[in-house]
């Protein structure tokens, strides 16, 4: 299928796990690439998967933390490569091997969480929302997760970033709906990520029996849906929290 042909898809956190997935499954679907992330050698890698999938592909090694460089990043795009079709929001992280509970959480990691997991999606997507929004046409897929939904002990900081990104996708998409810009979160469960390699093999296998399919999921499995929601397949679906997890949560 080639649902995103001729598609100027940015994907930010690109050089692994779902970035790296979601890069390649839109160029199978037609789209060319930018890709961005901080990693220059994995970057450079994963740019090489994707172009073997024939799409035409720019690398731009970004810290999406820092607003300045993410300004000047995106009026590159625009100068080089023209009006962005599709906006990928990956970047996020939760605290990884600092997080615990609450009670004894620190404000400077909260910070780091939401610095990392919030705000680039927002310092991202007004890169491109006025140009989308004067064309009349745009996709734009925020990856949260399906932990601000549920919410999980030990993980309070990334829980409220990552429900707020579903609050900024929500009220995004009734702002850009009348112009015909779509705007969706995609929640992931547990996948097998980076991240995962932090976990030990009792935790994991504590939450792998908490799934109803009782498997984690490939970034690949949530790429899929990425795809799709990037897709006018999905036209009439804006402001949405699309869980791919599963089934341990339901909506």
């Amino acid at each position: 299928m080639k649902r995103l042909e001729n598609r100027l898809a940015v994907i930010t956190g690109a050089a692994n796990g779902i970035g790296r997935a979601s890069a390649i499954r839109m160029a199978r679907e037609g789209a060319n690439l930018v890709m961005i992330d901080r990693e220059a050698a994995a970057l450079e890698q994963a740019a090489a998967a994707v172009a073997a999938e024939g799409a035409k592909t720019l690398t731009l090694v970004v810290d999406c933390t820092d607003e300045a460089a993410v300004v000047e990043a995106f009026g590159r795009i625009a100068r080089d490569r023209g009006p962005v079709d599709i906006l990928m929001n990956n970047v996020g992280q939760s605290a990884r091997e600092r997080a615990g509970p609450f009670h004894e959480s620190k404000s400077e990691v909260w910070r780091f969480v939401l610095d990392i997991s919030l705000l680039p999606t927002m310092t991202c997507s007004r890169q491109v929302v006025a140009a989308m929004r004067e064309r009349k046409s745009g996709r734009i897929v925020n990856v949260a997760s399906n932990a601000g939904l549920a919410g999980e002990i030990g993980i309070a900081d990334y829980a409220a970033a990552k429900m707020g990104v579903i609050g900024f996708t929500r009220s995004l998409a009734r702002e850009l709906g009348p112009f015909g810009v779509n705007v969706n979160a995609l929640c992931p469960g547990t996948t097998r990520t980076r991240a995962l390699e932090q976990i030990t093999p009792d935790v994991l296998e504590k939450i792998t029996r908490m799934i109803p399919m009782g498997y984690c999921a490939e970034p690949e499995d949530i790429a899929a849906v990425a795809a799709f929601l990037a897709s006018d397949d999905a036209r009439y679906m804006t402001g949405q929290s699309v869980v791919v997890d599963g089934g341990r949560w339901m909506v």
